[in-house]
């Protein structure tokens, strides 16, 4: 499948702006270890939130406005937008790059809707560096997922953070998964390598934004790696991991939320 929309890539100013944005240079080529790179920083750099729905702001998801929020206003966002806004980058370092459909795996043992998570299919020469893979996967966009690429590889797996990571090939489906020590593997989202362009997604990006059904819709969220773990911000809960310990506190009131929002995420508000 083809459009315009699935080779769109960003300017020379727009890359290095947002390079500058994740505090990285430029790769001198497009190989898995400068992709890993620039996917752990963004991870590290740029959240993944959804304020914007609590506030009754439209996610749009044009170059333009992907550029704006994260790039220029420093915001974070969702998988439409954060990977959205990545693959443009990706293509304009070398990468050839597809934005695939993702199910997201359900408490219930079910799935979402189609489309309901974007997630990115990335290719290159030197991506094949050490990995038997033509194709790795990406995904900036899911909050607490893989830090680092996984190559399409059935059965691969690797360890970060304490647990491992890795894919299984299920028919035509790829499969996300991620073990603990002690647990069986547990799904957290299944795809195809079909491309699409981001258009495609525009219907589920809407339903995000306006269903009560959609979990964007009852609270707000907002979650970003750290060195040694993650923080997130939900509802009024604050919650930080560091070295596997957990700990969480309840914000006393709308001051206190934009205060941990400047801190942790670098996201200052106008109006909550």
């Amino acid at each position: 499948m083809t459009s315009s929309t699935t080779i769109e890539t960003l300017t020379a100013n727009e890359a290095a702006a947002y390079l500058r944005r994740l505090g990285v240079p430029a790769p001198e080529a497009p190989t898995l270890a400068a992709l890993a790179s620039l996917h752990r920083a963004h991870l590290l750099t740029v959240p993944f939130e959804s304020l914007d729905i609590g506030l009754g702001r439209p996610i749009r998801l044009d170059r333009a406005s992907l550029l704006t929020k994260i790039v220029d206003e420093r915001r974070g966002g969702y998988c439409y937008e954060l990977n959205g806004l990545f693959a443009l980058l990706l293509r304009r370092l070398g990468y050839a790059v597809d934005l695939v459909s993702a199910r997201v795996a359900m408490a219930d043992g079910g799935l979402t809707d189609e489309f309901d998570h974007l997630a990115l299919v990335v290719t290159s020469p030197g991506l094949a560096d050490g990995v038997p893979a033509e194709a790795v996967l990406a995904d900036v966009g899911f909050g607490d997922g893989f830090v680092e690429p996984l190559p399409l590889v059935d059965g691969f797996e690797r360890r970060e953070r304490g647990l491992t990571v890795g894919l299984a090939r299920r028919g035509d489906l790829w499969v996300s998964r991620e073990r603990r020590d002690g647990e069986d593997w547990r799904d957290r989202f299944v795809f195809t390598t079909t491309p699409h362009p981001l258009d495609d997604f525009a219907a589920r990006n809407e339903w995000q934004q306006t269903s009560p059904e959609s979990h964007f819709t009852r609270s707000r969220l907002a979650s970003l790696l750290t060195p040694t773990g993650r923080v997130t911000l939900s509802g009024n809960r604050l919650i930080t991991t560091t070295q596997g310990r957990r700990d969480e506190i309840e914000l006393a009131d709308e001051a206190a939320v934009r205060d941990a929002l400047a801190h942790h995420f670098g996201i200052v508000l106008t109006a909550l």
